[in-house]
């Protein structure tokens, strides 16, 4: 008997509350978007909803632009393998952005394999300014001044 195939689907994607990774919770999203402000501590990525693939393991990845380490050089894409440990998982894939912001501007993708093949895949584009002028005014809460 063939073994059924995986359900899989992004669930959200966007600018998320706080991740911890202690907690069993995922974070809930804040804004579906694509584009990131840059801002410090500021969490993005997306959480996906695997179905029928329990014990079997993914590969996650997170190419950022080229981030200097303590030495220049640049980092290598951040990445690591994790088990599907029910029959309906969601697993939350993200990153945060730290000082210096400088040189976090640019293109973050995101990718999750299981298999060998991509199943997930999202890039993130972390900008200096918002997309268009006025987009502050739209977002919830207090305003959020510039320095």
């Amino acid at each position: 008997m063939a073994k059924p195939k995986p359900i899989i689907e992004i669930v959200t994607y966007g600018i998320h509350t706080k991740w911890d990774a202690d907690a069993k919770a995922l974070p809930k999203i804040k804004t579906f978007t694509n584009h990131i402000p840059l801002q410090l501590d500021i969490e993005f990525g997306f959480i996906v909803n695997i179905k029928r693939a329990k014990n079997q393991q993914v590969r996650y990845c997170i190419y950022h632009p080229d981030i200097p380490d303590e030495d220049g050089i640049a980092m290598p894409p951040f990445d690591g393998e994790e088990y599907i440990r029910s029959n309906d998982w969601d697993f939350y894939l993200g990153d945060t952005l730290w000082e210096p912001l400088h040189n976090k501007v640019g293109d973050w993708r995101m990718t999750l394999e299981l298999n060998g093949s991509v199943i997930a895949d999202k890039t993130f584009t972390v900008e200096d300014d918002l997309p268009y002028d006025g987009a502050q005014f739209w977002q919830r809460g207090k305003p959020k001044l510039r320095r």
